[in-house]
């Protein structure tokens, strides 16, 4: 049976406090996150990221470093009953005061043959930009953590033939005035799983219509592809998910062929005579 709220918040507070709440803060401090006066739209989706998310906002708030306030925000795109009522279920429980508010999301994407996760994830996030700015917040958080982020780094230089990554924040470019925050950014995702079955808590695994009919809510997509290949550099370098994480923050341009910036390209023949003598060559070193 699931622990109690109290319970569930005392675990957060102590067993979990170093793998969680400590690594929510540190998020929030070292990329400005969240400023006196913020109205945040905590938007929840049922899963356990979010979930979690909401619990740890809660946890922040009581410490009352500076004004801010919440809303916690439940958008059903088109929930089967069974999976809105978990949700609800889940909430109560933890004492997340939701405010639910209903999309035809799933409609509208069902039955489009390619890239509906794409466009599904797109329309989403206006629906809640919008609600978020209908109820007077100036930001939304979203529960990505930090296995979503050097996951999608991998993604975009397999698939997608560029070197990009998740950003901890970012001003919407559909909704002025309006930001995206993802405090979640430098927890793992184990140890997401190692509180919630601490705690005995199930939530929705993925309520997408694409994948109901799949037992353990998930499908062999591409993500999941890049996951197995993480795991698997992991048993002949322990630190590999710190490097994809890192490699991200100490890119050197002067080592790159190209690179974009307001949508400009920017080639290195450009400055390359200008240069001269100031860049250093990367050898191959096998030994790595």
């Amino acid at each position: 049976m699931p622990n109690d709220c109290g319970q569930i918040e005392l675990s957060i507070r102590k067993k979990f406090h170093k793998q969680l709440f400590s690594r929510f803060a540190k998020a929030i401090n070292e990329y400005g996150l969240l400023q006196p006066g913020d109205r945040v739209a905590v938007c929840i989706s049922g899963g356990k990221d979010s979930m979690l998310m909401a619990k740890l906002f809660q946890e922040l708030k009581k410490h009352n470093k500076f004004p801010f306030e919440l809303v916690f925000l439940v958008m059903d795109p088109g929930y089967n009953p069974a999976n809105r009522r978990m949700i609800e279920s889940n909430a109560a429980l933890m004492e997340i005061p939701v405010t639910i508010f209903h999309s035809d999301i799933f409609e509208a994407v069902y039955g489009i043959p390619e890239s509906p996760c794409y466009l599904c994830a797109r329309m989403r996030r206006g629906h809640l930009y919008n609600k978020a700015r209908e109820l007077g917040c100036n930001k939304i958080a979203l529960g990505h953590h930090y296995d979503d982020v050097i996951e999608t780094i991998l993604m975009g230089m397999l698939y997608g033939g560029q070197v990009q990554t998740m950003m901890p924040k970012l001003h919407s470019t559909n909704f002025p005035g309006m930001e995206l925050i993802r405090p979640m950014y430098l927890i793992r995702e184990e140890d997401i799983k190692h509180w919630r079955d601490y705690n005995g808590l199930t939530f929705l695994q993925c309520a997408c219509r694409f994948t109901e009919g799949v037992a353990d809510g998930s499908q062999d997509s591409k993500r999941q592809e890049i996951k197995r290949l993480i795991r698997n550099l992991k048993e002949t370098n322990p630190f590999v998910e710190a490097n994809i994480f890192r490699s991200v923050e100490n890119v050197n341009l002067a080592t790159v062929i190209a690179y974009k910036k307001d949508g400009i390209v920017h080639h290195f023949t450009e400055s390359y005579e200008e240069n001269a003598g100031n860049t250093a060559d990367v050898e191959r070193d096998d030994s790595v």
